[in-house]
């Protein structure tokens, strides 16, 4: 069972409603508010574990609280969403979201989004320079890597990209976010060489390129690295 503080910014009741018998149950605490001026002003003053922010709310975009609140925390957000638009989505994680949940949605998903994004924030704070994901086994300070435990050699884009993603285990990383991470936010890398790129560091990584385990594709948004045994405990 997981546990935290959870922040639920929604301007419908019956949303809430329906999230927090089930997010209390799974051992959250839950406390929510229903525009972006209050959610900004209980953000700062509470300590949050993973905040849940509707785009839609009746004071402000929610993309705009997104911005805002990541000027001074990276407590993880997870957007829930009737805008299905890939533009959107794209927006909101360039902005800072960790991740995207579109309505309608299962509470089984959003409480999968969660736990990944509370593990990758877990993470980063225990992170080390030698990782075991699946089949998988990096060594970053060494720039070596075992696939099923056969020695790889990645390049050094491709060892930035892998450490991107295993800094963001379980959460959508956009075109945008990779290229910022591999080439230091060149504006002018175009999006076929974040594919290139990624497709070669899947011939690498995968057991099966054909059919991934570790990098799945988010059709026109980016893609997500994800850890096998977390989504079979899941």
């Amino acid at each position: 069972m997981m546990s935290g503080r959870l922040l639920i910014v929604d301007d419908e009741p019956q949303i809430v409603r329906a999230l927090r018998p089930g997010l209390l149950a799974a051992g959250y605490e839950v406390d929510s508010v229903g525009d972006g001026r209050e959610a900004l002003q209980t953000i700062a003053a509470g300590a949050y574990d993973a905040i849940i922010v509707d785009l839609g709310l009746p004071d402000m975009d929610g993309k705009d609280v997104i911005a805002r609140a990541r000027e001074w925390t990276d407590t993880p957000i997870v957007v829930l969403s009737a805008r299905h638009a890939e533009e959107e989505k794209i927006a909101a994680l360039d902005l800072g979201a960790n991740d995207f949940v579109a309505k309608p949605f299962g509470i089984g998903e959003l409480m999968a989004r969660l736990r990944a994004v509370l593990r990758v924030r877990g993470a980063r704070a225990a992170m080390t320079d030698k990782l075991s994901i699946g089949h998988l086994d990096i060594d970053f300070s060494n720039r070596r890597m075992k696939v099923a435990g056969k020695e790889v050699r990645p390049s050094p884009r491709e060892l930035r990209l892998l450490r991107a993603f295993t800094q963001h285990i379980g959460a959508v990383l956009t075109h945008k976010q990779i290229v910022a991470a591999v080439w230091g936010g060149d504006e002018h890398v175009e999006t076929q060489f974040v594919r290139v790129l990624v497709g070669n560091l899947r011939q690498k990584v995968e057991i099966d390129p054909a059919r991934p385990s570790l990098i799945m594709t988010e059709p026109g948004v980016g893609y997500r690295f994800i850890d096998p045994n977390e989504e079979s405990a899941a």
